[in-house]
């Protein structure tokens, strides 16, 4: 991926978020508006968590990693707060280095002041998260539904907002479509987003649960499930090379062809020899190729 495809991904991420951050209110100016968004610290103790929040779960590991960091450089990111009329102030997104920086022992946090609406910080918190990578598959899933269904979006706009390509949040949205128990499997980790895509190849939930449940109880990894799961769909075309029992991945290549799959929203495949191989991107239809290429930087496109 060039340079520029990375300056233009940052360009759109910094874009939607700030789209969404008001810099006129009919209301008094708070002392940080006053002086130009300028942040300020702010007692830990006097921030309320936010209502809206999309995050269900944090990695405690990595929140300790966080407070580690925040204890030797201090905050580098303000959170964004807004001031309630009980003194207190109301998070609106930096919920993981507030917690990290309460972990770390610090009476005090960086903070910019915003006036916005119930509304304006529910659309807020959940493109700011859906700007980041922390968040797992399902959270982002019900984070897009919210954005669709509270702020009636379309994915069109919903990729807009996030920096994401429409092929990405219609992929994620379709997770929603999963039984409860295998989004639950999804949620905390045990079938990954690849994974998800390949169940979604069934019509019937009960062919869904059986199929997760085996991915499950064998370790399949993502191409396993989806021989799978393509030899019970069509078994006719089921050949003794997708019955024969697949090598092991490397962790480190699955984990790179799923974090590939995520950012794409399309099927990844890595073959990996001795660190020489192939990455195979595989789409269902010319527009998710026009997408791949625009995602690349290489579209012949304006």
């Amino acid at each position: 991926m060039t340079t520029g495809t990375i300056d233009t991904k940052r360009r759109a991420l910094g874009k939607g978020l700030d789209s969404l951050l008001p810099r006129t209110h009919s209301g008094p100016a708070p002392a940080a508006e006053s002086e130009g968004g300028r942040p300020r610290e702010i007692p830990i103790d006097l921030i309320d968590r936010n209502p809206f929040q999309t995050r269900g779960r944090m990695n405690p590991d990595e929140l300790a990693e966080l407070a580690t960091s925040i204890t030797a450089n201090g905050v580098v990111q303000p959170v964004l707060v807004r001031p309630q009329a009980n003194g207190r102030f109301q998070l609106i997104a930096g919920e993981r280095r507030w917690k990290a920086s309460e972990l770390a022992g610090k009476k005090t946090i960086p903070a910019i002041l915003r006036q916005v609406s119930d509304e304006q910080a529910m659309e807020i918190t959940i493109v700011e998260n859906l700007q980041r990578a922390d968040l797992n598959p399902m959270e982002q899933a019900r984070a897009f539904e919210r954005l669709s269904r509270e702020f009636h979006m379309t994915q069109e706009q919903m990729a807009q907002r996030t920096g994401k390509d429409r092929t990405t949040v219609a992929n994620f949205l379709r997770l929603l479509k999963l039984p409860i128990s295998v989004q639950d499997r999804v949620e905390s980790g045990e079938l990954t987003f690849g994974h998800a895509r390949a169940l979604l190849a069934f019509d019937h939930p009960e062919e869904i649960e059986k199929a997760a449940k085996r991915a499950v109880a064998l370790s399949l990894s993502v191409r396993q499930t989806e021989n799978y799961v393509q030899g019970l769909i069509h078994p006719e075309r089921k050949s003794k090379k997708e019955s024969a029992p697949e090598s092991p991945i490397d962790p480190n290549v699955r984990d790179a062809e799923e974090r590939l799959q995520r950012a794409l929203g399309m099927k990844v495949t890595i073959e990996d020899r001795n660190g020489r191989g192939r990455v195979i991107i595989e789409y269902a239809k010319l527009e998710d190729f026009d997408a791949l290429m625009d995602k690349m930087g290489v579209s012949d496109h304006g």
